[in-house]
């Protein structure tokens, strides 16, 4: 017989919570993940003007439209999205995360990487699961604006842009997020 801790009872409960919640895809999912890829840059471009040069700079655009994050102690994420090429899908993935520590709460938000060369594009969709690392450039939504992807391209091959967020937990890192391919 296995002795219940509160760790176990802990961990139980955030999956529970994070399968429980409104990101999951139905029968529909390709076409479900497409609307939802659409109306998130559409909101993207149009509250931050400055993503639009990124954008259309990028060799490809991976577009997560909601990711949602809970921790008590345990946490952990998860989300589904579209890789974009030229406007087009031609992949679906899912992000996931999970964490240790002192964490309480959730959140909900959206985020879009842009892969700023052909390199880091081909790197990504080689990878049987791709990790977010500490060397991904961030910008942060309210300077979304002045964001001009001339200043960044060279700096950085991946560029993550986190807006949207809602919940009660304080701040997003795509840091240790690990992206799978998927059929929807």
């Amino acid at each position: 017989m296995t002795n219940l801790t509160r760790r176990h009872f802990v961990a139980a409960g955030a999956a529970t919570m994070l399968a429980a919640c409104g990101n999951g895809v139905n029968q529909n999912g390709g076409s479900t993940i497409d609307a939802r890829v659409a109306s998130t840059l559409s909101f993207m471009y149009d509250t931050y003007p400055g993503t639009r040069d990124l954008g259309q700079k990028a060799a490809g655009v991976l577009v997560m439209p909601l990711v949602t994050e809970l921790g008590l102690g345990l946490g952990g994420s998860y989300g589904r999205g579209a890789l974009q090429i030229n406007g087009s899908t031609v992949d679906y993935y899912s992000a996931a995360s999970g964490s240790a520590g002192l964490q309480i709460g959730a959140q909900q938000y959206s985020h879009v990487l842009f892969f700023m060369t052909q390199n880091a594009l081909a790197d990504f969709r080689a990878s049987m699961g791709w990790a977010a690392g500490a060397d991904l450039e961030y910008v942060a939504a309210d300077q979304g604006d002045v964001l001009r992807a001339e200043t960044i391209t060279s700096l950085s091959p991946v560029i993550a842009v986190v807006f949207a967020q809602t919940g009660l937990r304080i701040g997003a890192t795509l840091e240790g997020t690990k992206y799978t391919r998927i059929i929807p």
